[in-house]
């Protein structure tokens, strides 16, 4: 077998609980190597999450940003044209961020709700996946990866929940969900 060096893209996708904190910990462990990590959460804009106070102790080896208004309406109606507006803009910070070399690792994290719900165009997303800089690793999360993106992809991970606490009316915890 070769011994091969490069960047990665990294997809955690499906139903269950994990595909964000499995980002996280992929550049927690990037950090611990000298990387320099990009997040850029496309949908979470509105709510305080515990991980956003964490990073600022790395400084600029990791930066999180919020890109989205938290609460997306899906389903019969199309999506409000402001989150629509927003994910163009999460789109267009995240291809000059990958397109630029500055970061060692860029995660787009529910990047995959926003090509489902039909808010980006994954041709796109495909299309600077494929130009990145070669030692650039791109992590996308969230349920539901558009087959051309898992095509793609070197490396395809599907959580699939067994159980969950929320089942037993146990609401979401601090410092675990959140």
């Amino acid at each position: 077998m070769q011994d091969i060096r490069r960047g990665l893209i990294i997809v955690n996708t499906g139903p269950g609980k994990g595909k964000t904190t499995a980002a996280m910990g992929t550049a927690l462990r990037a950090v611990g190597q000298g990387m320099r990590v990009l997040m850029l959460q496309f949908l979470k804009g509105s709510w305080h999450y515990g991980e956003l106070d964490a990073v600022q102790a790395f400084g600029e080896k990791f930066v999180m940003k919020q890109m989205g208004r938290g609460f997306v309406k899906v389903g019969a109606e199309k999506p409000d044209p402001e989150d629509v507006r927003m994910v163009e803009e999460a789109w267009n910070q995240s291809a000059e961020a990958i397109l630029s070399g500055q970061w060692d690792v860029v995660i787009l994290d529910e990047i995959n709700y926003a090509i489902s719900y039909g808010m980006l165009d994954p041709g796109k997303v495909a299309e600077t996946l494929r130009k990145k800089p070669e030692m650039v690793h791109v992590i996308l999360t969230g349920r539901n990866a558009h087959p051309t993106i898992v095509d793609l992809a070197d490396t395809v991970t599907e959580m699939r929940q067994v159980k969950h606490a929320y089942e037993k009316g146990v609401m979401a915890q601090r410092g675990i969900e959140y």
